[in-house]
């Protein structure tokens, strides 16, 4: 285990529940049953988010959820193991002061991301003004929940449709290995049906890559089985 602390060790050891994601990927079966839940409003990752939010809610925390669970919000389904959030550099202080040991610990020592301890969901906490992608400055970043305008769906808030869009495509554009990105823009363009002109809603710097996804994909043949 080469130094590794208890902290690190312990989830999955029987006190702890397994990491969500290992279990998820080692049964398929379990995967998709998941998938199935999460689509229809339950499953392990929609109670994670309830007890969390519920959580910061009580505490006047601002949030906003990114990530696939804002995507699919937003019109495309696609499964994911864990739920991404959107706070301040203070807010994730506060947040690590009142739910570690109440329901969620860090995955490992010293993260500043949590795990849900009654199933292993893991919730990655996302700064504001950290920048998608590379992680390098760039006119699109991560927004302060306390100033931006969300969407706001179930009592849960998320960034909106061209806020997500923006952050997947910054993130597309500025590291090659994040083509799931792109492809995440693509797939909700079919399914929400988002018009090309709402590109011009966007910030500059990700409008080229918007109208460039938008015109091929309005020629694809293929389109309507993404």
């Amino acid at each position: 285990m080469g130094g590794m602390t208890r902290r690190e060790t312990a989830w999955g050891d029987g006190t702890l529940p397994a990491p969500f994601e290992t279990s998820s990927q080692r049964d398929s079966g379990a995967a998709l049953r998941e998938a199935d839940e999460y689509f229809a409003g339950r499953g392990e990752l929609r109670r994670t988010l309830g007890r969390f939010v519920t959580a910061l809610d009580g505490a006047g925390i601002p949030y906003a959820v990114v990530g696939a669970v804002a995507l699919f919000e937003h019109g495309h389904e696609r499964a994911t193991t864990n739920i991404d959030v959107v706070v301040t550099a203070d807010s994730r202080r506060r947040i690590h002061e009142l739910l570690v040991g109440s329901g969620f610990l860090p995955p490992f020592a010293n993260s500043r991301n949590l795990r849900d301890t009654l199933n292993g969901v893991r919730i990655d906490l996302i700064v504001a003004g950290d920048f998608p992608g590379d992680g390098k400055p760039k006119p699109v970043a991560f927004p302060d929940p306390s100033v931006e305008p969300l969407f706001v769906k179930d009592g849960i808030r998320y960034v909106t449709a061209e806020k997500l869009v923006e952050l997947k495509l910054a993130s597309g554009i500025s590291h090659q290995l994040r083509y799931r990105d792109l492809g995440d823009v693509v797939s909700l363009i079919d399914s929400a049906r988002l018009p090309r002109e709402f590109g011009d809603r966007l910030n500059p710097y990700v409008q080229p890559k918007w109208f460039e996804i938008w015109d091929a994909w309005s020629v694809d043949p293929m389109r309507d089985r993404y």
